[in-house]
């Protein structure tokens, strides 16, 4: 953004869902995607009449860990309400949620942004709201001029993650949305899968004028937002989130230039042209009219139980970042990303087991190295990957008699690069290393390569 007198202001809420066997509310499999349509229901997730929901405890734990990851402060009290509007995927005419009483308040996720004006690493912090738990609704889905829904999803248990609005930039927010990801990945309480839907994405876009000095302000006081936000829904992508959010900035300013100001409204994104586009004026909290769900008796946590919760959630994203680079000397770069999966980072470090266990001379960063530019495949065993480093580490066997024909040829026909390095331009020497090595088809060592080329000029 080139107009440093408008602020973003940004909040996120992301929706997850639980990788549960059942559903939230009923015996219905948590897994809808491998039904035909309206094959996966029963009374309780198409809201029938005498239908009773029953709360499903695993949901309840992952939410609660979940929670604690992020560092909230958990409820010891708290209760599911019911959050009334009319949309067809909604067969009750209201969803189950919470509302005054959420499992989980006040956290905070700190994130390690790259700054790209210094191509180094920022390390921020960004404030959750709150974390609660609700179910999901149905799906519509548009065939041709008609639309139909289909209820398998409905009831599936959706974990919602709302943040502050302490982002001003689309690089924060997709800096945040990554390491929440791997979170949730790392806690295996969903598998995140964008691509199908299980992790879905809705920031909360308004922009505030202001003085130059203030353009980088960090939090804002919420009575000094504008009086507006846009919220895009149901992104599915960290890369489209980012566009939405620059798209949806440059709207704004340019509507705020002209004296304007945006309406409150939901929209939608649109992959295909890379914008927006409204769907609906934006409702209030009391337009949904809540009030505490009947049906279900609150649920009471108490300290012993949510110690032990705590006690077994695994070592985090960044803490596994900072490990490695403390103890590993591992590039904080390479660290952030062997984290981001959780995949990834088990798979190193079964690989650094194996070395260790086999005295292979063979250094974290190395092993680092060889996995994130998929120099040999993960889908090795880790005794098979060690192997192959191996083999790949040792020294490569150079013919110097061949070594000594090619630097001589390299040099005669590139005698700018050789005026370079005459005059003192001393990396020149390296564009003629990387020609004597394409000549020699990688069968040499670099070191030795090198060497050849300066004893020659």
């Amino acid at each position: 953004m080139s107009d440093t007198s408008y602020l973003p202001i940004i909040g996120l809420e992301v929706h997850v869902e639980l990788s549960t066997k059942s559903k939230m509310f009923c015996d219905c499999d948590a897994a809808w995607q491998k039904y035909q349509q309206n094959e996966n229901t029963c009374p309780v997730c198409l809201g029938l009449p005498g239908a009773l929901p029953v709360p499903n405890k695993r949901a309840v734990e992952y939410t609660i860990q979940l929670a604690q990851a992020l560092g909230c402060t958990i409820n010891h009290h708290s209760h599911f309400d019911r959050k009334h509007y009319f949309y067809p995927d909604l067969p009750k005419g209201y969803q189950i949620s919470q509302y005054d009483e959420p499992i989980g308040v006040n956290g905070e996720l700190h994130v390690l942004v790259k700054e790209e004006k210094t191509n180094s690493y920022v390390n921020k912090s960004f404030r959750i709201h709150r974390v609660h738990l609700e179910e999901d609704t149905g799906k519509l889905m548009h065939i041709g001029d008609d639309t139909v829904v289909d209820f398998n999803r409905s009831s599936v248990p959706l974990v919602e993650i709302v943040s502050e609005a302490d982002f001003h930039s689309s690089e924060d927010v997709k800096a945040y949305l990554q390491e929440l990801h791997a979170i949730i990945r790392t806690l295996n309480v969903s598998d995140a899968d964008m691509d199908k839907g299980s992790m879905r994405m809705e920031p909360n876009i308004s922009v505030k004028k202001v003085d130059s000095q203030q353009s980088t302000v960090g939090r804002i006081d919420p009575k000094d937002f504008p009086s507006y936000k846009v919220e895009v829904k149901n992104i599915n992508s960290f890369n489209y989130v980012k566009k939405a959010v620059d798209f949806e900035i440059k709207r704004h300013i340019e509507m705020l230039e002209r004296g304007e100001t945006p309406i409150q409204e939901t929209r939608g994104w649109d992959d295909v042209h890379s914008k927006t586009y409204s769907q609906r004026v934006k409702e209030g909290a009391a337009d949904y009219r809540y009030f505490p769900e009947p049906d279900i008796p609150p649920m009471v946590f108490t300290d012993e139980y949510l110690s032990e919760l705590k006690s077994t959630l695994p070592e985090l994203p960044l803490q596994k970042l900072h490990r490695y680079v403390t103890d590993l000397k591992v590039k904080e770069a390479d660290a952030l990303l062997l984290t981001r999966e959780s995949e990834s980072s088990q798979y190193y470090e079964k690989v650094l087991h194996v070395v260790k266990d086999r005295q292979v001379p063979l250094d974290p960063q190395a092993i680092a190295n060889l996995i994130i530019n998929k120099k040999i495949p993960i889908t090795l065993t880790p005794e098979e990957f060690v192997t192959k480093a191996a083999e790949l580490s040792k020294p490569k066997e150079t013919n110097v008699e061949l070594l000594n024909q090619v630097v001589a040829k390299v040099i005669s026909s590139n005698p700018k690069s050789v005026e370079d390095y005459k005059s003192g331009k001393t990396n020149a020497v390296m564009f003629l290393v990387g020609q004597v090595m394409k000549e020699m088809k990688g069968q040499a060592d670099a070191g030795v390569v090198k060497e050849a080329i300066i004893q020659s000029l």
